[in-house]
């Protein structure tokens, strides 16, 4: 009788350290895993957008872009994405700087539908956005134009605007925009 208690003590404490070794392993397997994850983009509650004719003669269409509600989103973490005209162009490693924020090598990606004049960008995204603290906040507008050479839009043409937070691929801000 007394051998038998002995082996039911062991069997009782090989059991227990088969659950944790289980349990260690589930759980180092479940972290590596929320390791991966991605925390969440900013959340841009409201914006506005407007694509307005230039008033100086060129023909080009200037877009007007407000964040009006939400976080602020960090500048060198976005990228502005615009489809019109059957193309496809993107502003990347903005805030555009270098004394002049103008849109060109490095920082168009895809067609260059963009506006390659001196303060084509301008707001958070151009040069005045590395003097403030470099994050696009509620209450401020990013312009940039649109080239009538690359991209002819009438009245009536739409234009669809996003505004991509590059570490999490969200999409923070979209806007259907009409020519005036």
């Amino acid at each position: 009788m007394h051998d038998r208690g002995v082996s039911s003590v062991i069997a009782t404490v090989l059991l227990v350290a088969v659950v944790v070794l289980v349990a260690a392993v589930v759980s180092a397997t479940a972290f590596g895993f929320t390791a991966d994850l991605r925390e969440p983009g900013p959340t841009v509650a409201e914006s506005s957008g407007r694509l307005v004719a230039d008033v100086s003669g060129s023909n080009d269409q200037i877009v007007r872009l407000t964040h009006e509600a939400g976080d602020p989103i960090p500048v060198d973490e976005i990228e502005i994405v615009v489809r019109a005209c059957g193309s496809q162009g993107r502003l990347v490693n903005l805030p555009a700087s270098d004394g002049d924020p103008r849109p060109t090598g490095d920082y168009v990606a895809g067609d260059d539908l963009f506006d390659n004049s001196y303060n084509s960008v301008s707001g958070p995204i151009g040069e005045d956005g590395r003097t403030v603290d470099g994050r696009w906040t509620a209450g401020e507008t990013a312009t940039f134009r649109i080239v009538n050479s690359a991209c002819s839009l009438a009245p009536g043409d739409t234009a669809t605007v996003r505004v991509v937070h590059t570490p999490t691929g969200s999409v923070v801000i979209e806007e259907e925009l009409t020519a005036s």
